[in-house]
């Protein structure tokens, strides 16, 4: 099935369920806190695990006590799909097990 562009209407609405995320441009943007680097580094992993379930990889940076989320399709030129939020669903799902807020 081929993967469309949601309009700024349906990201707008979509991101009403994901407090947190936030659109920049045309990607969706999200930044945790967490306690300790090691917390962060094994939130990494646990993120990429999901990535590669899905098929479907988002940028990750990896800071101190932090990690931040830019994610886009890069098939449709890098405009929000459902793709994104699904892969943003499932980590809001799995943050708080690492203590991210």
């Amino acid at each position: 099935m081929p993967v469309e562009a949601l309009s700024r209407e349906e990201i707008e609405d979509r991101l009403e369920a994901l407090p947190g995320w936030s659109l920049d441009g045309d990607r969706l943007t999200r930044s945790y806190r967490l306690a300790s680097h090691f917390a962060a580094t094994a939130l990494v992993v646990h993120i990429a695990q999901v990535q590669e379930e899905l098929d479907h990889h988002s940028d990750l940076t990896l800071g101190y006590h932090s990690v931040d989320l830019t994610v886009t399709t890069h098939s449709v030129g890098g405009k929000v799909t459902a793709l994104d939020f699904g892969l943003a669903e499932r980590v809001e799902a799995l943050a708080p097990a690492h203590g991210a807020r």
